[in-house]
């Protein structure tokens, strides 16, 4: 079964079933979408990321409902303290006002166990959906994800979340990289930068389809869909 994408089918062999299919949702966190948290204290324009939280929503209901469907939810965050922090990252943090590890309305900024680091109420984990903590932009970096989507025979993941640009952008080259068939979905995911998010997805769709393939919310659980008749 395929998804139509654009331009390309997903997956490219037509493989796609419950239990070969893992669903990512990247950091849907209040530091990255939610008032007083990270992104906010930048001064970015929160509904540029906040748009991606309806359609991810209506989708993870659908594949709730799938019998065998994995689900991954990600949160970027630092030990307490920060000795996972590299220097550069913290020090550029600090150059627009929001230093890593300090203090904000929601908390430590992108500091494991603060309020701002936790998933939104909107989208937060049920029982037997995964969390990956990650130290970094990428989902695969310094996290466990290749090796529990190996153990779960995983071929394709279904991306979504935020930032379109940096860190699902990041974790799809990862993804790329191991083999994995990759789709990322243009309303479920968003950027601090309409014209970034428009560019990022943009850059999946040349040389063929370089890191995959590019869709949206509704051709997915559409196609989704058939697998509960």
């Amino acid at each position: 079964m395929y998804i139509h994408a654009n331009p390309y089918n997903y997956p490219y062999n037509g493989n796609l079933r419950a239990d070969n299919t893992a669903l990512i949702i990247i950091d849907m966190q209040t530091d990255f979408c939610g008032p007083g948290g990270y992104v906010d204290q930048m001064g970015y324009d929160l509904s540029l990321t906040r748009r991606a939280i309806e359609p991810i929503q209506s989708l993870l209901e659908v594949v709730r409902s799938i019998p065998g469907f994995t689900v991954i939810h990600t949160r970027e965050g630092h030990k307490p303290d920060l000795s996972d922090l590299p220097d550069n990252k913290r020090w550029r943090s600090a150059q627009i006002g929001a230093e890593i590890g300090s203090e904000g309305p929601a908390g430590r900024i992108l500091v494991r166990g603060e309020k701002g680091w936790d998933i939104i109420e909107e989208l937060y984990p049920i029982e037997g959906e995964l969390i990956i903590d990650k130290p970094g932009k990428g989902s695969f970096y310094g996290t466990d994800l290749d090796l529990i989507l190996r153990n779960r025979r995983i071929e394709n993941i279904i991306l979504t979340g935020i930032t379109t640009d940096v860190c699902v952008h990041t974790t799809m080259r990862e993804a790329n990289d191991r083999g994995y068939e990759c789709l990322i979905l243009e309303d479920c995911t968003g950027a601090t930068d309409y014209n970034n998010h428009l560019a990022a997805l943009k850059m999946v769709t040349m040389q063929g389809g370089v890191f995959g393939s590019v869709s949206d919310s509704k051709k997915v659980i559409d196609a989704l869909k058939t697998m509960m008749k």
